[in-house]
């Protein structure tokens, strides 16, 4: 199908119309920006005092400990979410139809169930007594898991099923067509998507705020709220400096997807082709230099029968 069916190149008066939508945008979301800053600056939310308290060592060593604390919770957090998602994902796609319905269950009720819910129950002790460290990483674990085990599910149907039905007559078993036929190609299909719930993984690591988890939103808060200069406390300060640090762990995140997404674009697979090579039973044969007569005769092409006379083959 070509792309002109899908998609009419705009005419004259279209793109005339899309540069002026555009620029009208544009100057409207610059036209934003530059009120926020000028109230900003009537509130004097740009006086340099109140931007030197991250010259602070304790500030920064706040900021440092926040920042650890909340990449402890992301590294275990994604790595259980990921284990478990391919345990929901086999019990969900299970020709055993009560294990199927067990993880049909507890998927579809923990993507019901809001998160914040789910952390705080673990925090409270509904199944014992949990520090809020492990609260928000089970919590996390749970809830993303399922997000996850619903994304390689919709992977692994996507895979043709003829190359299932082949590994199939390879007489290989079902945990080998799984491991080695389709969990490949799902996780490779649906790789984006994967990392885009592994940066939601990262950004809701500041619901541990609400259960008292020393992360950077909990030490934002900390330094908004105990760290006043001439009587003005640094709120737009601080929500400014951590949101950026939030936007650049997603943005090396996701950098680290499109790396990982173009090298497996560039990986080799398959059987390479053999290099062409000349004919082994007559290796000048294709030569055209070479002699026809004389190379016959040295070959013995004749058509020379066993116990033939001369006087009948001249005849």
């Amino acid at each position: 199908m070509s792309a002109n069916v899908l998609f009419d190149a705009p005419g004259p008066k279209a793109r005339v119309r899309n540069i002026i939508y555009s620029v009208i945008g544009t100057a409207a979301l610059l036209g934003g920006i530059l009120w926020v800053i000028l109230r900003l600056n009537e509130k004097g939310e740009f006086d340099g005092a109140l931007w030197d308290i991250f010259n602070y060592t304790g500030i920064q060593q706040n900021v440092l400990d926040g920042l650890v604390a909340t990449l402890k919770v992301f590294a275990l957090a994604g790595i259980f979410s990921l284990v478990f998602a391919v345990v929901l994902c086999v019990a969900r796609l299970s020709e055993h139809k009560p294990v199927r319905w067990v993880a049909v269950a507890f998927i579809d009720l923990f993507r019901s169930i809001p998160l914040l819910i789910t952390i705080f129950a673990f925090w409270v002790g509904l199944v014992g007594s949990m520090t809020p460290f492990w609260a928000l990483v089970i919590g996390l674990t749970i809830y993303n898991g399922c997000v996850q085990a619903e994304v390689l599910r919709a992977g692994i149907n996507a895979v043709p099923k003829g190359q299932k039905e082949a590994a199939y007559a390879l007489g290989l078993r079902k945990t080998q067509v799984m491991a080695s036929v389709l969990f490949p190609q799902a996780v490779r299909s649906m790789l984006p998507t994967i990392i885009s719930q592994l940066v939601v993984t990262l950004k809701d690591t500041s619901l541990g705020f609400f259960v008292l988890y020393p992360e950077l939103l909990h030490s934002a808060r900390l330094i908004a709220n105990n760290t006043p200069v001439n009587g003005v406390y640094p709120f737009v300060q601080t929500v400014t400096v951590f949101g950026v640090i939030y936007i650049a762990l997603c943005m090396i995140l996701s950098s680290l997807a499109t790396w990982i997404e173009k090298r497996g674009r560039r990986a080799k697979t398959g059987i390479a082709v053999a290099a062409a090579a000349e004919p082994a039973e007559a290796p000048g044969v294709l030569d055209p230099s070479a002699p026809l007569g004389p190379t016959a005769g040295a070959t013995g092409a004749t058509d020379e029968q066993p116990g033939d006379s001369p006087t009948e083959k001249k005849n």
